[in-house]
């Protein structure tokens, strides 16, 4: 069994050790979908929300969170990003949030494309709950990672 690279053998927690890693070009896509009813779908796609445009809100609150990825998750490391970007895809009643990140660094940039899809879905949520409280964030996961020791990864479909 493959041991986890942020646990210690006495099972404390630490922070990989990247000095020794070359900088190389990396990245990574996540998903995240939120289900919502008819009405609350449409006042989405509309904006006509009384805070505004949900959408707008959550690209910019997803890209600013990728940002501080490091300052969320405490073993991450701090990362040069070169690119984020959040875009929006609706599948009926339910919105697919992606999040693209890329970066020229020893490590990847994983973290920085789910954190980004999360706080989007969260954004949307809070824009949201007064027209519905049961709207469902179902999932959140990466898509996909390029780059780096183990090469590229894509999720299966």
């Amino acid at each position: 069994m493959k041991r986890l690279s942020h646990v210690r053998a006495d099972g404390s927690v630490s922070m990989v050790d990247v000095s020794a890693k070359r900088a190389t070009s990396r990245g990574a896509r996540a998903v995240a979908r939120v289900k919502f009813s008819t009405g609350t779908a449409k006042a989405v796609r509309t904006a006509a929300l009384r805070k505004g445009d949900a959408l707008a809100a959550a690209q910019i609150a997803g890209i600013l969170a990728a940002k501080q990825t490091s300052a969320l998750i405490p073993l991450t490391h701090p990362i040069p990003l070169s690119h984020v970007d959040v875009s929006f895809v609706w599948e009926r009643n339910v919105l697919a949030i992606h999040a693209e990140a890329r970066t020229v660094a020893p490590t990847g940039v994983e973290m920085e494309a789910l954190v980004a899809v999360t706080v989007a879905a969260l954004t949307i949520y809070d824009m949201t709950k007064s027209l519905e409280r049961g709207i469902v964030i179902e999932s959140i996961a990466l898509a996909e990672k390029t780059g780096g020791k183990s090469g590229s990864w894509k999720a299966p479909r």
